[in-house]
């Protein structure tokens, strides 16, 4: 299956607590702050997103480029705010693989005074309905560090099941060395 030939509606979504959307050129300097504020706890999930973010002009850049990603089809990403006060909280991103059967990979992170309090699991539930319902994906994968139990639990909260664990490709332990393996989570629609 192609990638949509119209990008999906860019509309917020509710939940109870929170507001997802794309974000805007003026988030930048929240985005910007959070990153700031959480590097060493994302850096080794989300290296390439801290690096990008190194000052507020270079995050509006980065957030420039999700909307064009999410305009091709490349990778949804949705900034989460907590509301009514509208604090921003972290965010999570969907990237499909449009081959049949379509897979989104979901990715997501919180500042780390948001967690600990069901924000990941509600935002996880709202990205699966736009994963499932939205983008027609078949199934949905999360990747998890071992050594993030909260992520873990979050996957498995919302009915994710644990892959058989894959050693490291050859390339891949050249490249990171050989620590544990990450854990792969699946939901099927």
């Amino acid at each position: 299956m192609p990638a949509p030939a119209a990008a999906p509606d860019s509309a917020p979504r509710l939940t109870a607590r929170l507001l997802l959307r794309p974000y805007a050129p003026d988030d930048a300097e929240a985005f910007f702050t959070l990153i700031a504020a959480n590097r060493p706890r994302l850096r080794p999930s989300f290296p390439a997103r801290e690096a990008a973010a190194s000052s507020v002009e270079a995050s509006g850049r980065l957030l420039a480029q999700f909307g064009r990603d999410w305009r091709s089809g490349r990778l949804y990403v949705l900034g989460i705010w907590h509301c009514p006060g509208g604090r921003y909280l972290g965010d999570i991103s969907l990237k499909p693989n449009w081959t049949a059967p379509v897979t989104l990979e979901i990715g997501y992170y919180l500042a780390a005074e948001a967690e600990g309090q069901g924000f990941a699991r509600e935002a996880l539930a709202a990205a699966v309905a736009f994963g499932f319902d939205t983008l027609g994906a078949a199934r949905l994968l999360i990747r998890c560090r071992p050594d993030n139990p909260r992520s873990v639990a979050v996957a498995e909260a919302l009915g994710f099941q644990l892959l058989p664990v894959r050693p490291r490709p050859s390339w891949l332990q050249r490249m990171l060395g050989s620590g544990p393996p990450v854990l792969y989570y699946m939901l099927k629609r």
